[in-house]
């Protein structure tokens, strides 16, 4: 059961889905970490490079050296996983560069997690034309495309608002309130005899 289950295409995809659900957040921590406001998104960013080295050139290198991979790869194979890599990195320096301009990592996230599917939808489409032209595209495709895009939208304008750190400093209340209060409450109910 387990070996099936690890072969199967959903596994990774909802792998995938659960790193990139928190990869913004990282992302955001390890800006903050850096304690470097004008220059702790290049920071984190580089590091995320450092990351990348390691899991998608180290770690495929071992595997196909370990596997006896034939090095012959064609220059149009080349360029397109480039392409994706550059992408992929502009992608990232983008989520960064919008936390540096004050995104929160909830509304950032939410925002491409539910622009990107549009986006990977339409260009799919344009990409991967249907030979018999889009007619043959069922309307519920482009019914879901405006659902992603609303979801998005729903969920960035409705977010929670953060939840404050135990430990963190509570605003004073204002002396009038106090006093108010103070004024509304039957303290002789209380007094020590």
């Amino acid at each position: 059961m387990f070996k099936s289950m690890f072969n199967h295409w959903l596994t990774f995809a909802l792998m995938t889905v659960l790193c990139w659900g928190v990869y913004g957040i990282y992302l955001h921590k390890g800006q903050m970490a850096m304690n470097d406001p004008a220059l702790g998104r290049y920071k984190a960013f580089l590091w995320v490079g450092v990351a990348y080295f390691i899991t998608a050139v180290l770690a495929p290198l071992i595997l196909l050296w370990l596997k006896g991979a034939k090095w012959d790869m064609s220059g149009t194979a080349i360029s397109w996983s480039l392409v994706a890599g550059v992408v992929g990195a502009l992608g990232a320096f983008g989520v960064l560069l919008a936390f540096g301009a004050k995104g929160s990592p909830n509304t950032v996230m939410a925002i491409v997690f539910a622009g990107a599917p549009v986006i990977n939808a339409l260009a799919s489409i344009y990409i991967y034309a249907p030979p018999q032209g889009y007619e043959p595209v069922r309307p519920m495709f482009w019914v879901g495309v405006v659902l992603a895009a609303l979801g998005g939208c729903l969920v960035t304008m409705n977010k929670p608002d953060p939840v404050k750190k135990p430990g963190a400093p509570i605003a004073p209340a204002a002396p009038a309130v106090i006093e108010k209060a103070a004024a509304a409450f039957d303290f002789s109910r209380y007094s020590i005899s």
